[in-house]
């Protein structure tokens, strides 16, 4: 696994999805499109991507 990932929201979080989807975005600190933000890579921040992966792209970052 990798140490960090950068998260982007690419997709509205608001039109079309559910309120529980939107809570997840929010909780993952993405609020528009376009926003980027690096969480730890772990069990529940995977998660939390698998129930918005329609919605975002994320990106492994390896820390040396």
């Amino acid at each position: 696994m990798a140490d960090k990932l950068k998260i982007k929201l690419v997709r509205s979080a608001v039109t079309q999805v559910k309120k529980d989807q939107t809570a997840t975005a929010r909780a993952l600190g993405l609020r528009r499109i376009n926003d980027e933000v690096v969480q730890p890579d772990n069990p529940g921040i995977r998660g939390m991507i698998f129930k918005i992966k329609h919605l975002v792209e994320v990106e492994e970052i390896e820390e040396n």
